[in-house]
């Protein structure tokens, strides 16, 4: 999952980025309100959420959400602000956000509202996800090939269920980095390459049937 941090302190913004990595998140962060709605509107299909918050230069919060609300972009808006009255809660949902976390808060509480928004798909998702006989939760982060169990990192993880959501489709290299690493990323660096390489190993090389594929000169996919 891809969120899009929309905050003015840069050193909030690593925390918080750091902590949301170490969950499995592929955080962006951009650091003023007209960054943000730029963002949002070149790319607002690479995001599963927007952490906005309400204080920020050039543009406020509030006015971003309302912005891209207009523009008919739905992707769910959890959003901060260091205020709490029950009137600036309302102002903030009725802009078009979906929820609303004051600061400061518990880190804890910031991921189950993240859990809680995500579990909101434009489409319902399979509680698991199957090809052959590998079988992927989502939910216990488990994978199985023939009721084995098949032991992976988190980000490991996260590309082999970019994979299987995609299953019949080839991934470019651009692709899976714009979806699993951020946007700062080195783009000419072999990290798809070794991490593909590494989950192959893992999910196809005890196995006659070979899921993973190839394409040369485009990137990879897994059969359908």
């Amino acid at each position: 999952m891809k969120i899009l941090l929309i905050e003015d302190s840069k050193k909030f913004s690593d925390l918080v980025k750091k902590g949301l990595e170490n969950e499995g998140y592929t955080v962006d962060c951009v650091y003023d309100g007209q960054d943000g709605k730029n963002r949002i509107k070149l790319c607002e299909s690479e995001y599963d959420l927007i952490i906005l918050d309400i204080m920020l230069p050039k543009i406020d919060g509030i006015t971003v959400c309302k912005s891209i609300r207009k523009g008919k972009i739905d992707t769910p808006v959890l959003m901060l602000t260091a205020k709490d009255a029950t009137e600036d809660k309302i102002i903030g949902l009725d802009s078009g956000a979906d929820d609303y976390l004051v600061k400061p808060f518990e880190f804890n509480e910031l991921l189950a509202r993240i859990r809680a928004l995500l579990r909101r798909p434009k489409i319902v998702l399979p509680a698991e996800l199957k090809i052959s006989d590998l079988t992927l939760n989502p939910a216990t982060i488990k994978v199985y090939r023939d009721r084995k169990e098949i032991i992976l990192t988190l980000k490991e993880f996260r590309l082999l269920e970019y994979f299987m959501r995609n299953a019949g489709i080839t991934l470019t290299r651009e692709d899976i980095l714009n979806n699993l690493w951020d946007y700062e990323f080195d783009s000419f660096s072999n990290v798809v390459d070794v991490h593909v390489k590494n989950l192959r190993k893992k999910v196809d090389s005890n196995y006659k049937e070979k899921l993973f594929q190839t394409v040369w000169g485009v990137g990879y996919k897994i059969k359908n």
